[in-house]
């Protein structure tokens, strides 16, 4: 289980306060006492989606699907700074990725480790 605690949710909020959807998703999380994967698996089923492995398998199963766009460079400093504005904008113009996720998404990767996250694409350069 990856805890996000409630200075943390804070902090996330004063960064996306112009975001409803980010908003929507950061009070879940608080509803679920900080249990990142409970909150994401509970938008993905609002949003349609049919999780079919558990909690915390699914979570970093989305983000290794996106670990591509998640690690490019011009966003990757900003994450590294515990920034989300510029990777939850980035991420919003992808037609395909599920907007409702973004959050808990991104905060898992900040819980992760921005590099140990991107790691695998860099020993690939």
């Amino acid at each position: 289980m990856t805890q996000v605690t409630s200075r943390e949710i804070a902090l996330f909020r004063s960064q996306l306060t112009d975001d409803p959807i980010a908003m929507e998703a950061l009070d879940l999380i608080e509803d679920c006492d900080g249990d990142l994967e409970d909150a994401a698996m509970t938008l993905a089923i609002r949003a349609g989606q049919k999780p079919e492995r558990t909690n915390s398998e699914w979570l970093d199963a989305l983000a290794r699907k996106w670990r591509a766009v998640i690690c490019e460079q011009e966003y990757r400093e900003d994450l590294l700074n515990s920034s989300l504005v510029k990777m939850m904008e980035h991420l919003k113009t992808m037609p395909t990725f599920p907007k409702t996720l973004a959050t808990p998404m991104v905060i898992y990767i900040l819980k992760q480790g921005v590099n140990n996250f991107c790691e695998p694409l860099d020993s690939l350069k």
